[in-house]
């Protein structure tokens, strides 16, 4: 799974699936653009990957603000003369219940979760076109296919969103060599769910171990993801093993959904 050179840049990847995700690209030799809406967070990982040996940059941004996604691109493009592959991770949600949801929720997660992805991918593709090539990464979530434990209706909204985002942006993109693919990430241990643990122990007055090992305990491979178990499928998409892989969306859940 060589990607030596090729430049990666990864949204929201100041921790955890999109820090691990920046940090596996940079051991597999790529040169990384390290982006977060805190800078401080993007510089961490950004540090974390050139001590590996390679080439780091790290940015602020917030990919719910077009202005931000373009300025973004443009110092991807000048600092390393082109971007070969984009990892559309940078997501956000909350545990509710789908009558507690508000406008305000609904407007937060899918200006980053919908609209940040799909305008991230757009500017993307503008560079990718223009020498001859590409690889788009979006990070979904079995959520978006139905699964009965997502954190919210509107968070499952959105990555349902990013899944059909994924294969129209494929058919279209095909004629210019770019390839996009999107990954669904089952019950991962990032500070997010983790967070969302709390919630839902404290709702089922429950230990977060007793609300863990429930959790755990529904997955058939009997194990949570760790984060670098959706970067290793993420190095794979942007290696030249995938070169004839587009339109797809990838579980990576130990089971815990059937498609």
């Amino acid at each position: 799974m060589d990607i030596e050179d090729k430049v990666v840049l990864v949204t929201g990847s100041g921790s955890g699936i999109g820090a691990a995700i920046a940090v596996a690209m940079a051991r597999a030799g790529a040169r990384l653009v390290s982006a977060d809406i805190d800078h401080a967070s993007a510089q961490r990982t950004a540090d974390e990957a050139a001590g590996l040996g390679g080439q780091a940059l790290a940015l602020q941004a917030d990919v719910g603000a077009v202005a931000e996604i373009d300025a973004m691109i443009e110092a991807a493009v000048v600092h390393f003369g082109h971007l070969d592959v984009i990892v559309n991770n940078a997501g956000v949600t909350r545990r509710a219940y789908i009558m507690d949801l508000t406008e305000a929720d609904w407007d937060r997660i899918h200006r980053v979760n919908a609209k940040g992805v799909f305008f991230c991918l757009q500017r993307a593709a503008r560079a990718m076109i223009g020498q001859g090539g590409g690889c788009i990464i979006n990070i979904a979530s079995i959520a978006g296919r139905g699964y009965a434990g997502t954190s919210n209706a509107a968070y499952a909204a959105s990555k349902g969103a990013v899944i059909a985002l994924t294969k129209t942006a494929a058919q279209q993109l095909g004629r210019h060599n770019i390839n996009v693919n999107a990954i669904c990430p089952g019950f991962t241990m990032t500070p997010l769910v983790e967070r969302s643990l709390e919630v839902t122990a404290k709702n089922l007055a429950v230990s977060t171990a007793e609300a863990l090992a429930a959790a755990v305990e529904a997955i058939p491979l009997r194990r949570a993801n760790d984060p670098e178990d959706i970067a290793a499928m993420a190095v794979f998409l942007a290696s030249p093993g995938a070169r004839n892989i587009t339109g797809q969306a990838y579980n990576v859940d130990g089971g815990l959904i059937p498609s």
